[in-house]
């Protein structure tokens, strides 16, 4: 019977990608063309946050914002900052109100992290700088972060 009851539970469990979009998009190279004469040695800042926002009954907004402030060698000369604001829409529903926690603070950041990263990588290259290829992230880790109130570190 207990197995019937989890059969129908996991029926009424929707999830679907709407919609995947860049909310908002920036580089600037505010140093150039003079960094291009120079020797190339780039030092990486880089930040990575999300957040979600329902917009109505079981349709949720995800956002990942992903910030790279690229420094050229030990100097504080900017070489370039890009930064991403990917979103998505997701109709969810059927999920108590912890697993729709981490659906939006995980899972739904894990799906929209690769368009970001390759929005990253073509804004880096039209600038025409070495390629960025950021590593994966892991949204499960940061979210685990956020609910024990630990301080996010740079990824």
């Amino acid at each position: 019977m207990s197995d019937n009851n989890a059969t129908s539970e996991q029926a009424n469990i929707q999830f679907a990608l709407q919609r995947i979009y860049v909310k908002d998009i920036s580089f600037e190279a505010p140093n150039s063309p003079a960094i291009f004469q120079q020797q190339f040695k780039p030092r990486v800042k880089l930040d990575v946050d999300n957040d979600h926002k329902q917009i109505s009954e079981g349709l949720h907004e995800v956002s990942v914002r992903v910030t790279a402030h690229v420094y050229n060698g030990d100097e504080e000369t900017t070489a370039f900052l890009a930064e991403v604001h990917q979103a998505g829409l997701f109709a969810i529903s059927g999920l108590s109100d912890a697993q729709l926690d981490h659906t939006l603070g995980a899972f739904c950041p894990n799906v929209l992290f690769p368009y970001a990263r390759e929005c990253i990588d073509n804004l880096v290259g039209r600038g025409t700088f070495p390629a960025l290829m950021l590593s994966p992230v892991n949204f499960d880790a940061i979210y685990a972060q956020k609910q024990q109130g630990t301080p996010q570190a740079d990824a």
